[in-house]
């Protein structure tokens, strides 16, 4: 397929739009990329959680029963403080954090299929030798988690690079949602498959399995999904036309190469929200995913099975329920009842006070049953926040997208370096359910302070940075373009 059947003039528009919304999804090519995408970030977050788990398996004391029937405690294979683990499960994001505006960057530059598939491919060949490593030395195994940081750092930014060019803007929330939800597929599965792992085969099996189901991800991703639907072979024309006609109309900026306007970047209001926006998701997001399992077993002694279906749960949650968003914003936005940023800020402030108010919550109420349920009611409401920040870039920005979701992404990831530092140095060797309280006390604030900032200062207008200046119409257009600078 070529660019040339996309040449102006050569297709006429077709009434019959309603051809794009049958259910058989596998004859549209962009939501074949959507779901290899949701498989993507799967792996994503499988190769990010799998430590999560394997460090209770890995430091917890083991035995040895004699032929006499005597039993021997052997002690934990790793004998690590608090600190230590603390440490361990921070180190993947000093590398993720590294690498988030570059991947932004380059995909704009050079498409985000290669980037995105290496990103996943690499850190699943390093997640195959984790276990010399974390034999070898607690070093060698920071470093090793630190690198698979620095390439799966790519992977948010560079598919974004892709959705400038595959999403119709009324499907924006709906494709975007479906691949991100794997995130959090990813984690529902691997909680308690990790945990299952470890029980059967070691904690070993963790980083095997994992590692193996990347690299066939990959081969598949890089057969089938193309940059652009220029690129891909196997569209219809018919589908081809749909997809940049609606870019076309809505954005027509889209098509011309221009410098990157850093200085309006990054002075950016907008820009700014949806950085704070990111981070807050991810205080509480990363305190969870890392912390979530050894606060079942400290506080309510659950074992490492229970524990990990149980971290599950809010997950699961938050698969169900980015979805439901996604489809509720493309709805409220394709009736017209609320304008983009009221959707934005009404999905943004509803998420992040739902979530404030259930950590509060768990702070307080020391049930098992209690806390379970109300961290999964968190993170399934966190599905809200972030159906309305990832897509914000595409609102004000589009030809941008992927450098502003890198740059806000690695505001966005600061959290995965702190949180699990800060709650290590916070807990003692035998954690008291008043120190517990005291990680939970910290999301609720931040969750707080992020959703009055966007409330404040969010926007889903075009930015006038953003818009070619053979546009002259829209940039005088006030309810479509935004200056927004400080």
């Amino acid at each position: 397929m070529t660019d040339s059947k996309v040449e102006k003039g050569q297709f006429q528009p077709k009434p019959r739009v309603k051809k794009f919304e049958n259910w058989k999804i596998w004859n549209k090519r962009r939501y074949v990329l959507a779901i290899l995408a949701f498989f993507g970030f799967f792996n994503v977050y499988f190769l990010r959680a799998n430590l999560s788990i394997a460090i209770v398996a890995m430091a917890e004391s083991r035995t040895q029963v004699l032929e006499n029937g005597t039993e021997i405690d052997l002690g934990p294979e790793f004998n690590w403080s608090n600190e230590i683990k603390g440490y361990v499960l921070s180190s993947f994001f000093y590398g993720y954090i590294s690498t988030q505006f570059l991947g932004g960057y380059f995909a704009s530059r050079f498409g985000g299929k290669i980037i995105f598939g290496s990103g996943v491919a690499v850190t699943a060949t390093l997640t195959l030798v984790t276990p010399i490593a974390a034999q070898t030395n607690v070093y060698l195994l920071l470093f090793v988690r630190i690198v698979e940081g620095v390439f799966e750092g790519v992977t948010y930014p560079s598919l974004h690079a892709m959705w400038a060019k595959w999403t119709p803007p009324l499907e924006r929330n709906r494709l975007t949602t479906i691949a991100y939800s794997g995130s959090y597929v990813g984690n529902v599965v691997a909680m308690p498959l990790c945990a299952y792992l470890a029980e059967m085969w070691g904690w070993r099996a963790i980083f095997y399995f994992s590692g193996v189901m990347g690299l066939i991800w990959y081969a598949l991703w890089m057969l089938i999904t193309a940059d652009s639907p220029e690129q891909d072979s196997k569209i219809s024309e018919t589908e081809l036309q749909y997809i940049v006609e609606s870019l076309k109309a809505a954005n027509p900026e889209i098509e011309t190469k221009r410098r990157v306007p850093w200085k309006q970047i990054l002075t950016s209001k907008a820009v700014l929200a949806i950085a704070v926006t990111n981070f807050t998701e991810n205080w509480g997001f990363y305190t969870l995913l890392t912390q979530l399992p050894m606060y079942l077993n400290d506080v309510y002694k659950f074992d490492l099975g229970k524990s990990g279906f149980l971290a599950g749960l809010p997950y699961l949650a938050m698969a169900i329920m980015v979805q439901l968003a996604g489809h509720i914003s493309d709805w409220l936005s394709k009736k017209r009842l609320l304008s983009t940023i009221q959707i934005r800020k009404l999905f943004i402030v509803f998420g992040f006070l739902v979530q404030a108010v259930c950590m509060l919550t768990v702070a307080f109420w020391s049930n098992d049953t209690a806390a379970v349920t109300l961290l999964t009611i968190s993170v399934g409401s966190g599905a809200f926040a972030f159906a309305g920040f990832v897509v914000n870039p595409l609102d004000i920005a589009p030809r941008f997208a992927s450098i502003i979701l890198g740059l806000s992404n690695t505001i966005g990831s600061l959290p995965g370096v702190i949180s699990p530092i800060l709650t290590g140095y916070i807990l003692s060797e035998t954690p008291a359910i008043q120190e517990w309280q005291i990680v939970f006390f910290i999301p609720s604030a931040i969750y707080l302070f992020g959703a009055i900032f966007y409330f404040v200062f969010g926007s889903a207008h075009l930015e006038k940075w953003a818009i070619q200046e053979e546009a002259p119409e829209l940039m005088s257009d006030d309810s479509q373009v935004s200056e927004n600078k400080f």
